[in-house]
């Protein structure tokens, strides 16, 4: 019996690849932007970082396979991955540590597949699981935001402990990084501190906003905000972001009522962390992403239960990366069980 398959990209006729793409990357700068203007250097660095890794390991392997490098560079789609993991990752991560999630990104996780078009999972989200998994200290290097501190650690320093591992003033790491208010949390929850003592914590309560982190909520709302542009262009489908969003709000809303003192809100949930660059640019990548009516809804909504599932119970702060590539699992079924009926046919033979 076979049914009929669309395949991936499953772009709108009207634009090529090149032009999708690269309007993704504007729909980036907002949030980007509020990030750098947040979290200080460390973001400008690590998107520096990234896009020269990416963008070297895409050539290398191209030339190594003998296919056209210029054309294939310029079609955006490692400058995308590059700009996704510099955002996920800690500002002060060292370089290599970028370096090698850039590396595992392009050449793993896309190119041994065959490139755009070929690849199972979201490569920016399989490079950030790898030095998740493996270098989970780094990976709690995150700068106090603006709000928090009065002024950015300056370029040198940050140029220091991002290269060359050198703290400021003979400091300890401790003095210059925090956990992020998801981790704060969660931690606090952990110790059986309820959330409001939490976010009055002579110590802690700064890190937290009205609505969810100080500075987060921020960047969340700007990549909301591009968001609703690129549905509005048609670069992306709604489908995905509408089902993510509403399954995460009404999982996280349900527990919260039942138990309001160890439950974050739904407004904390969807404006902390990574959700609205989820929503928005990882769980929608036309390649990796579910490409049936149908099936986006399916795979937007268990995409928001995961990562809520992960935040609340599993052992890591946010949960995204791991929502996203268990879902990319998933993609093949939830394509051929949710095929749209060919007009007039049931199935072909």
């Amino acid at each position: 019996m076979l049914f009929q398959k669309a395949s991936a990209p499953f772009i709108n006729a009207r634009a090529n690849v090149h032009s999708i793409m690269y309007q993704v990357l504007y729909a980036l700068i907002p949030g980007t932007l509020a990030a750098i203007y947040f979290f200080g250097w460390g973001v400008l660095i690590n998107l520096i970082i990234a896009a020269s890794i990416c963008l070297l390991s895409e050539a290398l392997v191209l030339k190594l396979r003998a296919r056209p490098v210029a054309v294939t560079l310029k079609d955006g789609s490692a400058l995308i991955t590059a700009c996704l993991l510099a955002l996920a990752l800690p500002p002060l991560a060292p370089w290599w540590l970028t370096a090698i999630a850039s590396i595992f990104a392009i050449v793993i996780a896309k190119q041994l597949y065959g490139g755009l078009g070929f690849n199972l999972f979201n490569p920016a989200m399989v490079g950030y699981i790898v030095v998740m998994i493996s270098f989970p200290g780094q990976m709690t290097f995150w700068t106090e935001p603006l709000g928090v501190v009065d002024h950015w650690l300056s370029f040198a320093d940050t140029f220091n402990i991002i290269f060359h591992g050198a703290l400021p003033d003979q400091s300890s790491i401790d003095s210059v990084t925090m956990a992020t208010p998801m981790d704060t949390l969660k931690t606090q929850i952990g110790l059986e501190n309820d959330i409001e003592s939490t976010r009055h914590h002579k110590v802690y309560g700064p890190l937290f906003s009205s609505i969810s982190g100080t500075g987060w909520q921020w960047v969340n709302m700007l990549f909301l905000i591009s968001g609703i542009w690129m549905i509005k262009q048609k670069v992306i489908d709604w489908r995905i972001p509408v089902s993510f969003i509403l399954s995460l709000l009404l999982i996280s809303n349900f527990f919260a009522v039942s138990d309001y003192s160890s439950y974050p809100s739904a407004l904390f949930h969807l404006f902390s962390g990574g959700t609205m660059l989820c929503a928005f640019f990882i769980a929608t990548d036309p390649i990796s992403a579910s490409t049936t009516p149908r099936g986006r809804w399916i795979y937007g909504a268990s995409i928001g239960v995961l990562v809520y599932t992960i935040r609340t119970w599993g052992g890591y702060p946010d949960g995204i990366a791991f929502a996203i590539v268990l879902m990319n699992m998933a993609v093949p079924l939830l394509d051929y069980y949710t095929q749209p009926r060919i007009y007039g046919n049931k199935e072909i033979d």
